[in-house]
């Protein structure tokens, strides 16, 4: 098996609550879906080596220490989508946290063009550091289960995402959001489960999935994955097709309450 599966995707659960994120065209889940609607967020800093990393992260309101999800933006830098996707794992029971890469570079800029240069500049083993500086803070936090710690990432954050995988083996879970794949000699330093999402209309990222799962398999790991219908790289942010973007951030959610035992 190639670990691959394609369906028509039907109704989930991908959406952000609250009047902002309504305005900017996402719909609210149903009450009896919505989890922990009770959720704190704010902006954090912390070191990575002698440089300071700025995240924006979120609490579920919940009694018992909750699992926690790394969220590694895309190549536009820190923006509206992933502080939205913070919140959401927050309310799907998460704490949920996500660190602004190019804090070293003075932090996300207000274009993403000026962004998409800024990123091209970091140096890959810098940004390792730094989900390293990123899960050794939340290890100190009392609210978090500091040795349930998954990561997801999209687009560029994908790739990165699957390449953390590779040099961290205490990460549980780890979920790519049509990302490239890392090097292939590196898969096998990969202890945590990975599941992959990725668009039917994205020839670029797919032309690799293969030579990915090729090189998983003999690296004797398993990384099952899913090309969605009818959308294109992005689609999680775009909502090109609501129901498939439901459809996929239910997909993420079940996976990461399986392997985070949420």
């Amino acid at each position: 098996m190639d670990g691959r599966r394609r369906y028509v995707a039907v109704g989930g659960g991908i959406v952000f609550g609250a009047v902002l994120l309504v305005a900017a065209g996402y719909r609210p889940l149903p009450p009896s879906t919505a989890g922990f609607r009770d959720i704190h967020s704010e902006y954090v800093k912390y070191l990575s080596g002698k440089d300071t990393v700025t995240a924006y992260i979120a609490y579920p309101e919940r009694p018992q220490p909750a699992p926690a999800v790394i969220v590694i933006h895309e190549i536009f830098g820190m923006s509206d989508f992933i502080r939205q996707t913070t919140v959401q794992l927050a309310k799907d029971g998460f704490v949920a946290i996500a660190p602004d890469l190019l804090s070293r570079r003075g932090g996300t800029p207000a274009t993403p063009d000026s962004a998409r240069m800024l990123i091209a500049t970091l140096n890959a083993d810098t940004v390792t550091a730094d989900l390293e500086a990123t899960r050794a803070y939340l290890r100190t936090l009392k609210p978090v289960r500091a040795n349930d710690i998954g990561v997801i990432g999209f687009c560029w954050g994908g790739s990165q995402s699957f390449r953390y995988a590779t040099n961290a083996p205490q990460l549980k879970a780890f979920v790519v959001c049509y990302g490239g794949a890392p090097n292939p000699a590196d898969m096998a330093k990969i202890r945590a489960k990975g599941l992959g999402v990725y668009a039917e209309n994205d020839a670029r990222i797919d032309a690799g999935l293969p030579d990915a799962t090729a090189a998983m398999k003999a690296a004797g790991k398993d990384y099952p994955y899913t090309v969605y219908p009818g959308v294109g790289h992005g689609f999680l942010r775009t909502r090109e097709k609501p129901e498939v973007a439901d459809s996929a951030w239910g997909a993420v959610i079940r996976f990461f309450r399986a392997q985070l035992k949420s």
